[in-house]
């Protein structure tokens, strides 16, 4: 049995017990309540320990390895900017489709207020600064501080400036610092790995509480959250399609039939990187040339996970709605800015491990309690099938753009000849 599949097991273990102990033995259930309380919250400060150092290694390093791309040819440097782009768009999608979503299919208001009632551990929301000490904030003095205070937008701004500075190094040294910060990611996401190693107790703890606090209300918000977060990224991912017949300048129907096989080994495998060989293949059957795509599909794996921005996005707005808190147009815009920075440093993580570095930044950034994100990565099996399903094809519809420049080129030579 999977990691997965434990911890959504402890999910839906933990608000059930803790719903039939609340309505059967009250005074056991909240002797227990007590206990789990600790517990769960003692899991959560594990995982949120890593968030900042994990994120400050991944950023630098995707900046970096995205300038080393860039530099390898015209090619790759058209890549990099279509995958900046459809990063930048997705972001925008998923600020746009997620509002629009809650309020056509809103959560129930009983279970919004007993789900913020269950989590009392979820710290609350504070005032907006003004607009002058907003602007000033955003470069700080002490980049140290910034990282201690959680005040992630400030930090981000000094760790890009950083990150680009070490693209203008030497080679030696640029070699050496990206080494460096890209070993600090892989400890830190070793220490992930071990803290969501015990997630099915921590899940569960967490669960139980909710469960007794809030009743069956959790049940259904959970299901809420999966329909919408899940709508997104479906949205999102059918924007290959136009991709791959417009820009591409492919036919619809040949488009869909050679997609077809990849999504549905993306559905079982829920991996772009195990999906690469097909991808290939399918691509050259589009007529895609094999140095064309053996070149974009794998830095497409490495660098461009659409859905993500707007997946990650969605799932921070989804709890600024549920604990009631109000975005303006600053606050949508440094998160669209987020969604698109952290996704593009994470995309060749775990689910379960990019779900926290991607989706707590943003959260931080806009004073958005990061606590049921402990909860909500129980079911992230379920809409990460869309992620993956979305990525995919829009991997080839990459490919297929990238390739129709190139075939306008040869086809003019050919012609004058």
């Amino acid at each position: 049995m999977s990691n997965a599949t434990r911890i959504l097991i402890a999910l839906v273990a933990g608000l059930l017990l803790g719903i039939l102990l609340t309505a059967q033995i009250p005074a056991i259930a909240k002797q227990l309540d007590f206990a789990f309380d600790i517990v769960g919250t003692l899991w959560l400060n594990g995982l949120r320990m890593t968030v900042v150092p994990l994120i400050v290694a991944l950023v630098i390093t995707g900046i970096v390895k995205s300038a080393e791309a860039a530099r390898a040819g015209p090619m790759a440097a058209r890549t990099v900017t279509w995958i900046v782009v459809m990063m930048s768009l997705s972001a925008c999608m998923g600020a746009i489709l997620t509002p629009t979503f809650l309020a056509l299919v809103p959560m129930p208001q009983e279970s919004a207020d007993a789900l913020r009632s269950a989590l009392t551990t979820a710290a609350a929301v504070g005032e907006q600064p003004g607009l002058r000490d907003f602007i000033v904030a955003l470069v700080p003095t002490n980049a140290i501080a910034a990282a201690a205070s959680d005040s992630i937008l400030p930090l981000l701004i000094f760790t890009m400036t950083f990150a680009f500075a070490i693209t203008r190094l030497a080679a030696e040294p640029r070699k050496q610092m990206a080494g460096f910060f890209s070993a600090l990611a892989d400890a830190m996401v070793i220490v992930i790995e071990w803290v969501l190693k015990l997630a099915p107790i921590g899940v569960f703890a967490l669960a139980f509480v909710v469960g007794a606090r809030s009743g069956f209300a959790a049940l259904g918000a959970v299901v809420h959250y999966i329909g919408i977060v899940s709508m997104v990224g479906i949205v999102v991912g059918a924007f290959a399609y136009p991709v791959a017949v417009f820009a591409g300048k492919v036919r619809f129907t040949d488009y869909a039939r050679q997609i077809a096989p990849v999504q549905a080994f993306a559905v079982s495998t829920q991996s772009s990187l195990a999906s690469l060989p097909l991808m290939l293949q399918k691509s050259e059957a589009l007529g895609v040339r094999e140095s064309t795509a053996g070149l974009v599909l794998p830095m497409a794996v490495a660098l461009l996970r659409v859905t993500g921005p707007a997946m990650n996005l969605a799932v921070a707005l989804y709890v600024a709605n549920w604990f009631g808190v109000k975005l303006d147009g600053f606050d949508y815009a440094f998160a669209i800015f987020i969604a698109a920075l952290t996704s593009m440093g994470a995309v060749s993580l775990p689910g379960t491990v990019s779900f926290v570095t991607s989706i707590a930044p943003i959260c931080l950034a806009l004073g958005i309690p990061v606590e049921p994100l402990a909860l909500l990565i129980a079911v992230e099996t379920l809409p990460d099938i869309f992620r993956t399903t979305g990525n995919v094809q829009m991997d080839v519809a990459l490919a297929t753009a990238i390739e129709a420049p190139e075939k306008e080129k040869l086809d003019a030579v050919s012609q004058s000849r």
